[in-house]
């Protein structure tokens, strides 16, 4: 075949090869006809569950926007922009998007050190970030994070989300600090110097409405209540109360002035954290929402596409990374919500509430909002959950709190990556413990009685049990080592699950100290698997070459019988090669 020919076939594959990456991947992403066939069954139903969440989200997303940095207006444009987009484009019927706690948490040190234009270019950033996570099917993997590190970050981001509402509860608007313990500390001290007692009355008082009422009233919205109340006490009484602030009215107009290609490189970072906690907390919440459902189930690959293209969307209206709410998904499933369109109507409401009630809303005292979160973060919290974890083993309960130290003195992203890292180290322990090698009886068969003792004597074989990789390579070199007074070590492999570069390195290692020690090494029943792995490292090369590999056990024991036997017949050892 020609240049050109080859040329011209190679591009067709190429182009065949799109189309499909195109097809399976990208398309499958989008939309279908059947992800809106559940709206036609129960419109007026999904459009009251909608404007339920909207009255929920409305002081949640103020108070969001508040402590992100960003403003009460950033919190808003985020409920409606990110919450409208990943309704339509998300993977779940359920799902309601916008601005939560544990982003907060995530971005504030964004603003410190970057500005708000930091902000927006990192949720862009996170945008794509998860996009190419749908696209590389990635979503389904988020299953197998362990519970004590979600339990112990939840936890964690509970106490800094309430510790961020200590400056706004006491009145204080100028407390420094670079973590935010250090500033709930100065907050703290300078109350104590000019003490707010209206500020603190306002904040705790909204917190025990809503912890209170939502016992006695669990569908009333009272942290809505709660809200209005402190703002007309705020109006009619002469208190000094620090308010959110004028608002405009509507959306700000799209602009991409925030893009700063220079700085990718050293927001990544901040991005890829953002991206990291939005994929967790939207297809955690998406898991609940299914739970807590008959016959829903959503697809995690187009859930995160779906937030991707929200955080995408939100920092061109100036909105914040955004991620799937639990919070408010559980109130829309308890609701009755059964499609997207409630959702989507959460988003429209909360965009009329921002039309028609800006000035009003400005008025919001920033306690109030301070003793929505404190409330919250007492929900996040399951008291039960955490004491039953922290009870299973000590390992569970070594993971959950260090997490949640990390997560409350550190940062969130370490505390993730610091509880994996330990809970990883602790399940490779616990794999490896379980790796055995065992000395197995031989079967005599019609052999004399003379033989059967000097088959005991002189010949043993072992059983190796479970994974042989790095973390139990160490173990099994030592027990084996120790072989002493035989003249033929048979090792049964068939029972070997695992096999890594490392394990079969210190099989090879064994064998060579055996054999320097004149003891004759049959390897028998090695998987096809396990067989790869040994000839691509070399390992008992030098066994096959003299026919001491066996498929089974049983040939392997016979060959090993005629070597004793042998051996027995000349009144010496039995012959091998050594290295």
């Amino acid at each position: 075949m020609s240049g050109p020919a080859v040329g011209q076939v190679t591009r067709q594959a190429t182009g065949r090869a799109v189309a499909d990456f195109v097809r399976d991947r990208v398309l499958g992403l989008l939309p279908a006809r059947a992800d809106w066939a559940a709206v036609r069954r129960s419109p007026r139903q999904d459009l009251l569950a909608g404007l339920t969440v909207a009255v929920v989200a409305l002081p949640l997303a103020l108070a969001f926007g508040v402590t992100s940095g960003l403003g009460a207006q950033a919190g808003l444009v985020t409920a409606v922009v990110a919450g409208a987009v990943a309704a339509v484009f998300g993977g779940s019927n359920l799902q309601v998007s916008g601005p939560t706690g544990a982003m907060t948490v995530v971005l504030v040190p964004v603003v410190q050190r970057f500005g708000p234009t930091g902000v927006l270019m990192v949720g862009a950033m996170a945008g794509l970030v998860l996009i190419a996570l749908a696209l590389a099917r990635l979503g389904r993997y988020v299953r197998y994070l362990p519970t004590p590190v979600i339990e112990g970050f939840t936890a964690g981001i509970a106490v800094v989300i309430a510790l961020q509402q200590v400056p706004a509860a006491l009145g204080v608007t100028d407390a420094h600090g670079e973590k935010v313990w250090a500033v709930a500390a100065d907050a703290v001290t300078r109350f104590v110097v000019h003490p707010k007692p209206a500020a603190l009355a306002v904040a705790l008082a909204v917190a025990a409405l809503m912890l209170l009422g939502a016992r006695w009233r669990p569908r009333l919205p009272f942290s809505l209540l709660g809200v209005a109340a402190a703002t007309v006490l705020a109006e009619l009484a002469p208190v000094d109360l620090v308010r959110i602030g004028a608002l405009p009215q509507g959306l700000p107009a799209p602009s991409l002035g925030f893009l700063d290609l220079d700085a990718v490189g050293v927001l990544l970072p901040s991005a890829l954290a953002v991206a990291a906690l939005a994929a967790l907390e939207s297809l955690l919440s998406a898991t609940v929402a299914d739970g807590m459902t008959v016959g829903q189930r959503h697809d995690p690959e187009r859930e995160l596409f779906g937030q991707g293209l929200a955080n995408l969307a939100s920092p061109l209206f100036g909105g914040i990374p955004a991620t799937a709410a639990i919070a408010r998904t559980a109130v829309n499933v308890r609701a009755g919500a059964a499609s997207k369109l409630a959702a989507l109507t959460h988003a429209l409401a909360l965009a009329a509430i921002v039309l028609a009630a800006a000035p009003l809303v400005g008025r919001i005292p920033l306690a109030a909002l301070a003793g929505v979160l404190l409330a919250t973060t007492v929900r996040m919290v399951e008291a039960g959950s955490l004491w039953a974890l922290a009870r299973a083993t000590r390992g569970d309960a070594v993971v959950l709190v260090l997490t949640f130290a990390v997560t409350v003195i550190w940062d969130l992203v370490t505390a993730v990556a610091v509880g994996l890292a330990v809970a990883v180290v602790l399940a490779l322990r616990a794999v490896a413990r379980s790796a055995r090698l065992e000395q197995v009886p031989l079967d005599p068969g019609e052999h004399r009685a003379e033989e059967h003792a000097l088959l005991a004597e002189h010949i043993v074989a072992y059983r190796l049990d479970g994974p042989l990789f790095f973390a139990a390579a160490h173990t099994f070199l030592l027990e084996l080592s120790e072989v002493a007074d035989v003249r033929v070590v048979v090792l049964r492999m068939s029972r070997v699950t695992t096999m890594d570069a490392t394990g079969a390195h210190v099989l090879g290692d064994a064998i060579r100290r055996l054999r320097g020690r004149g003891i004759t090494v049959l390897l028998s029943g090695i998987t096809p698997g396990h067989e790869q792995v040994l000839s691509t490292l070399g390992v008992a090369d030098e066994l096959r070459r003299e026919g001491l590999v066996f498929p089974d056990t049983p040939a392997a024991i016979r060959h090993a019988r005629t070597i004793a036997l042998g051996a027995a017949d000349v009144g010496a050892p039995a012959a091998a090669a050594t290295v």
